[in-house]
This record gives C-alpha cells, sequence and structure tokens, in this order.
C-alpha cells in the first residue's frame, strides 16, 4: 500500500484556496475513483491520467486507486487537477520520490500524449503559491502569466516526462520570466470633437479622483466618452494591475501579461441584460464581474 499528498489549487472566483490531492493505492481489483466533490471534468481526468502516465513510459499501477481532494466541501472545476493526480499515483506506487512533491505546487491539464496544457486562472493561483512560501510548476503556455506573481519561483515544463525528470533529479526546468512590460493607454480624448462641457468634466473626474455619471440620448457619445476615460487616469498601482490581472485571468477573456501591470480597465456591461444573464456572468467569476476598483464604466 501507498500514500502520496500533493499540493494544487482551485478556482474560487478570484481565489484560489489550495487542495491537498491524496492518493491511496490499495489492493483489489483495479480501479479508479476521485472523490472531494469533483466535477464532471475532473471526475474523466482518471482516462486522461492512465494514458498519460503510460506514453510516458511509466507504470498505471494494476491496483485500487483513491484520490482524495480535500477538502472535501470545496467545489473543483476543470482540468488543472491531471498533472497533481497524475503525480501521486506515480509518487504513491514508489515511481518518483515523495519527498521531492513537497516543496512545489502543480498545475495543468494533461493530453493522451502526456503534453501539458494551459488552464485559466493561473494568476491568481501563483499569487495565493508566493503567499505560502512554495514553487510552482505550469505548463509552457502559462508561465509568463504565472511569473507576474512577485516572489514565486516559477518554472514551466511542456510534458509530465519533463516534469517527473525533475523531480528525480535528472532534469532542470526552465524558470518562466515575465515579459517585459507594454505601455498601452488605450484610446485617446483626441478622438473626441467637440463636447466641451463633457471633456470637462472628464478631465476633473480623473484628476480629482471623483465619481462620474454621464447622463444622455442614446448615441450622444456616452460610452465613447468613457471609453477615453482610463487615458486620463494614472498608471495602476501595483495592487491594483494585479487585481484587475486576477479578474481578467478567471473570467476566460484572456489576459495578455506584457500589458498586466499598466492597463486601466474599461467595462461595458449592457444595460439590458437579463437577469437570467446576470446569475449566468455571477456564477461564470464566482460573484466578482470583470471590473476592477478603479475602472470607467457606462451607466
Amino acid at each position: 500500500m501507498g500514500l502520496a499528498l500533493v499540493h494544487g489549487r482551485a478556482r474560487a472566483g478570484v481565489g484560489a484556496p489550495e487542495v491537498r490531492v491524496e492518493v491511496y493505492l490499495a489492493g483489489g481489483l483495479p480501479r479508479m475513483s476521485i472523490v472531494g466533490l469533483p466535477e464532471a471534468a475532473v471526475r474523466e481526468s482518471k482516462d486522461r491520467v492512465r494514458a498519460a502516465i503510460q506514453c510516458a513510459q511509466y507504470e498505471f499501477p494494476a491496483r485500487v486507486i483513491t484520490v482524495n481532494l480535500a477538502p472535501a466541501d470545496l467545489p473543483k472545476d476543470g482540468g488543472r487537477f491531471d498533472l497533481p493526480i497524475a503525480l501521486g499515483i506515480l509518487a504513491a506506487s514508489g515511481q518518483i520520490p515523495l519527498e521531492a512533491l513537497d516543496e512545489y505546487e502543480f498545475l495543468g491539464e494533461l493530453g493522451l500524449t502526456g503534453e501539458l496544457r494551459a488552464v485559466d486562472g493561473i494568476l491568481p493561483a501563483a499569487l495565493a503559491v508566493a503567499r505560502a512560501g512554495r514553487k510552482l510548476i505550469v505548463p509552457v503556455a502559462n508561465g509568463a502569466e504565472a511569473a507576474l506573481a512577485k516572489d514565486l519561483e516559477v518554472r514551466t515544463a511542456r510534458t509530465l516526462l519533463e516534469v517527473c525528470a525533475m523531480l528525480n533529479g535528472s532534469k532542470v526546468l526552465p524558470i518562466a520570466i515575465a515579459p517585459p512590460t507594454v505601455r498601452d493607454r488605450g484610446p485617446d480624448m483626441t478622438d473626441v470633437r467637440g463636447q466641451l462641457q463633457a471633456r470637462r468634466a472628464l478631465e476633473i473626474a480623473a484628476a480629482g479622483g471623483h465619481h462620474l455619471l454621464l447622463i444622455g440620448p442614446p448615441g450622444c457619445g456616452k460610452t465613447l466618452l468613457a471609453s477615453r476615460l482610463p487615458g486620463l487616469l494614472p498608471e495602476a498601482s501595483e495592487a491594483e494591475a494585479l487585481e484587475t490581472a486576477a479578474i481578467t485571468s478567471v473570467s476566460g477573456r484572456g489576459l495578455d501579461p506584457a500589458l498586466a501591470r499598466t492597463s486601466v480597465p474599461f467595462a461595458s456591461p449592457h444595460r439590458q441584460c437579463s437577469r437570467a444573464g446576470r446569475r449566468r456572468r455571477r456564477a461564470a467569476t464566482g460573484g466578482n464581474f470583470p471590473c476592477a476598483p478603479r475602472c470607467a464604466v457606462p451607466r
């Protein structure tokens, strides 16, 4: 019998609570079960993990395999637990060293060939791992985003085999590096013709940090003016930029790491969104609409 513990992260809104992936091997007819409130994508990981382990030329144990995702009352979704589950099975069966797993956290979806694929919500997880004082291993496609977190060592891998080689001490994975910051202020007030009173109001609101309400008939330029307001605002602080980038990371809209540290967001929710649509949007973002503490939102 073997027992292994691997550290991972779930996704809960813009948070990333820690998940302990516990793998237990016992005697009996071969089967594998995953417990701990897994959703469909997590339950299906058993087939991806089996194929990935075998394609990496490791042995998939012919035992009773129980995978527990703790805490049990936290919903688990997505393919982010594929890599921790595979490593837990290999460690519990003695194919990789158990002690090598202690200082790392792992995130990544596995293809049937053992390829590591990107997952969303990496930046909130990286910030949480940095606070926990561990190191992080992610797919190559997530490396630049995870490297935005300060005081965190992020290493990237292309396949399950590369991660196992690193844990066995035969390979050193590359360290992820955040891309150079690009200064992009977005739309500018030079695009606006006329509207002298409204332009003056935007400048005063931006200079003094005031709230602003634009009222007028459709087509008079409210959204055009509001979309130019971020160009008047000062650059986001480090904390504001990372909070905004974390919201973008979990929203599925795609995060450009080069712009994450400077851009002030502009959100334009549709005023006629139905109640059902608002519920779906709230569920998709964990109750956090893609709008940062300081952003321009036309009403």
